[in-house]
């Protein structure tokens, strides 16, 4: 079990710094440990059950670290999510993953509040904190006790798709990253990304319980509060693109200076591709190496990692980490010349998607390849080079957008004939929103309204940043529109 990490890590190092969170508390790994035991003393009291699914609808905070290890302690599958999705998405996952029990962080987590109050959920208040939590569900256990944790993804129709990830998963996720980082228990690591989704809780949370590290929890991203922290003693800063933009950024418009021999001594870049120019300028305000790595939900974080000394002109993702194959197959369409889609299998590959054999088979074959949908090719090194997405994912601020859940949310409005989504890398890695409205009447509606619309329906960082309305936008003779042509086609109207 994942949890044998934290029991490990207590019997060696039971005083050892755990948890710092946000709002100054201190938990010890021996107080982790408690806080734990009495979390999952809590959800068998409310019914959960081995197999069952707990949903901890969640920002980064030290119960969301309690809980989550609570679940797998009860037995039960931890389902995270972000508690900054709407009440019609956490809907959907509710329907979906059926769980015995929702948890919900309602101490550090105004929007968690609000969807305890949505579900009626019940304060409860510990030695793993304070939370609320709604029981009992209607939920049938399911057999396959392999599986750990539950992380939500969105699937090509729009609909949810839970990603199962196994003990073994984690517990591959955790070590490698670990070891890659050469984390111990001196480290500090800030902890900002999300612990909802896949890079935050293996690559951050496991490979930190792994080491006997210190976790420095933020819910939510701030420059400010990122720059004081590696002032005062974090060592190690998973992170994405535009984290470290904006931090730079911050330390100029402040007068603030670089933080060359701040203590800080490793940080990766994962989550989008890397520039040449805005690499080397990132080491030199760091003064150490900038490290850049390439993975997804399904293979639990990671697939491959660079470990380049500082100046390096590498831009790929690195070599494949230990005992995980990559091979690349030519054979799509668009392939050839080394060119073609990324295929990985290894201890890291997800156990399938929840009630979706179909989907499952479509990217997991019987020998264990997982289609990944990214195009990519392997150098004379073996160094794994991203080239594109032949998905249509798009991540931003380091979350995942999927353009036929926005497109689906546009279209709910009776003045819209169809929409099309995509994004756009800006300056700093980071991708815009944009979205491409052909509606009933050309002046029926203005962008504002789409955009309040939606507002309902999307988290924040789903929302389009520019809403472009048409009579028509540029299609097949089959109707199909040609998404690919959407920005030479508007490129007057785009900001």
């Amino acid at each position: 079990m994942i949890c044998d990490y934290l029991d490990d890590t207590v019997l060696r190092w039971p005083d050892t710094l755990a948890i710092l969170d946000s709002d100054g508390r201190r938990w010890t790994y021996s107080d982790l440990q408690t806080a734990v035991t009495m979390a999952a003393k809590l959800l068998t009291e409310n019914g959960v059950t081995r197999g069952d699914r707990v949903l901890i609808v969640a920002e980064n905070c030290a119960e969301t670290v309690a809980f989550l290890f609570a679940s797998i302690r009860a037995g039960a599958w931890a389902v995270p999510v972000n508690a900054r999705q709407t009440p019609s998405e956490i809907a959907r996952i509710l329907d979906h993953a059926t769980p015995r029990a929702v948890v919900l962080t309602v101490s550090i987590s105004s929007d968690a509040a609000k969807h305890a109050e949505n579900l009626q959920a019940e304060p409860q208040e510990g030695a793993f904190g304070k939370i609320a939590i709604a029981t009992p569900y209607s939920s049938a256990p399911d057999p396959d006790h392999d599986v750990a944790v539950m992380l939500y993804t969105t699937g090509t129709t729009g609909q949810p798709k839970g990603v199962m990830l196994t003990h073994g998963n984690l517990r591959f996720g955790g070590h490698a990253s670990a070891t890659i980082r050469g984390i111990t228990k001196g480290d500090v690591v800030y902890g900002v990304l999300p612990m909802t989704h896949v890079f935050g809780l293996a690559s951050m949370v496991m490979a930190s319980v792994y080491a006997g590290a210190t976790i420095q929890l933020d819910p939510r991203f701030s420059a400010e509060k990122l720059y004081k922290a590696l002032r005062s003693g974090v060592t190690i800063l998973p992170a994405v693109p535009q984290m470290h933009a904006l931090l730079m950024q911050y330390t100029q418009e402040n007068n603030l200076g670089a933080l060359v021999g701040s203590g800080l001594r490793y940080v990766s870049s994962g989550a989008a591709p890397l520039d040449p120019i805005w690499k080397k300028k990132a080491e030199a305000f760091y003064g150490i190496a900038l490290q850049n790595g390439y993975g997804m939900t399904e293979t639990t974080a990671g697939v491959a990692t660079t470990c380049n000394a500082m100046g390096s002109p590498d831009t790929s993702v690195g070599q494949p980490l230990a005992g995980v194959d990559v091979r690349i197959d030519q054979t799509i369409e668009g392939g050839g010349d080394g060119l073609g889609e990324v295929l990985t299998r290894g201890p890291h590959i997800m156990r399938g998607y929840y009630k979706n054999p179909d989907e499952t088979a479509r990217v997991l074959d019987a020998h264990g390849w997982l289609r990944t949908g990214d195009l990519g090719k392997l150098d004379d090194q073996g160094r794994l080079h991203i080239l594109g997405r032949s998905k249509e994912l798009i991540i931003r601020g380091g979350f995942n957008v999927y353009p036929p859940e926005v497109e689906a949310a546009l279209n709910d409005h009776p003045g819209v004939v169809q929409s099309a989504v995509i994004g756009r890398t800006l300056a700093d890695g980071d991708e815009q929103v944009l979205a491409f409205v052909q509606c009933n009447v050309a002046d029926a509606l203005i962008a504002e309204t789409l955009k309040a619309f939606v507002a309902g329906k999307l988290a924040p960082y789903k929302r389009p940043s520019q809403i472009i309305i048409a009579k028509s936008l540029p299609a097949a003779p089959t109707g199909k529109i040609l998404k690919h042509k959407l920005l030479e086609h508007f490129a007057k109207d785009l900001c």
